[in-house]
């Protein structure tokens, strides 16, 4: 009886794994095929069906800072300004430091009618964020693991060499990289919180007023234009507070902001 159970128990286990390789693959020829349908579209001149085959992509989970350039690609040569904005901002959190992702995200920044002038930060501040962003999430991440093998390889030395001069070495090298791993991995840290925050936004209406107060009575104080890149502070019911880059902070609907 037992030996009967363990093998019904592991036959379909074996069926439900091959039936996942099998969807499996079927799906990455799936995303391949429709891949292949929006860079000819692209191609073509058919920015709208290209745009509809990255989307798929999309919601299909896949994500790639390639994949959201070429959709922001997309949506720019179709006149659609904040959605080419958007695509770009998701591009540039997956990797900061691609030329071609900022080249394009400025030039379409310069379509943006609102030209509002960032206030200088503290300049230590500005520092650690040109660190930050000089790697993506995920290479930094890896420099935190490589960091962190070759510090267990120099203690290795410290620990077991008979020669003052290595073991001295290896004890010095060994807390620059203990330094660097560390720091590695709070910066990779730091870019995945930022990214699962989603506490920045687009504007996508053409045009929206700014209140003082989360509610239709508040003071109009200014407005904004479709592409305006906003910081999200808080929320009451269906209000956002956003600050933008000048410091002015102000109430909007969430329906006229889509989250970055």
């Amino acid at each position: 009886m037992i030996i009967n159970c363990k093998y019904s128990f592991k036959k379909p286990v074996l069926i439900i794994s091959i039936l996942f390789l099998i969807s499996g693959f079927a799906l990455s020829n799936n995303v391949n095929s429709i891949l292949d349908s929006a860079k000819a579209n692209y191609l073509k001149g058919k920015y709208t069906e290209a745009i509809d085959n990255y989307e798929k992509i999309i919601a299909l989970n896949y994500e790639s800072p390639e994949l959201y350039y070429n959709l922001a690609n997309s949506y720019f040569k179709n006149n659609q300004l904040p959605q080419a904005i958007l695509n770009y901002e998701r591009a540039k959190l997956l990797n900061p430091q691609d030329e071609y992702i900022n080249t394009n995200l400025e030039i379409a920044r310069t379509y943006v009618e609102d030209n509002i002038e960032e206030i200088p930060g503290f300049f230590l501040k500005s520092w650690i964020n040109s660190v930050k962003y000089a790697f993506s999430s995920n290479n930094w991440a890896i420099i935190s693991v490589s960091g962190f093998i070759l510090l267990l390889i120099f203690l290795l030395f410290y620990l077991f060499s008979t020669t003052i001069i290595i073991k001295k070495l290896s004890f010095w090298l060994g807390v620059i990289l203990f330094i660097i791993s560390i720091f590695s991995f709070i910066l990779a840290f730091q870019q995945k919180n930022i990214i699962k925050k989603h506490n920045v936004a687009i504007i996508f209406e053409p045009t929206v007023t700014i209140k003082s107060s989360p509610d239709e009575s508040g003071t109009d104080l200014f407005l904004l234009h479709e592409g305006t890149k906003v910081s999200l502070l808080d929320s009451v019911g269906t209000w956002i507070e956003i600050k933008i880059a000048d410091g002015n902070v102000g109430w909007l609907k969430a329906e006229n902001l889509e989250k970055i």
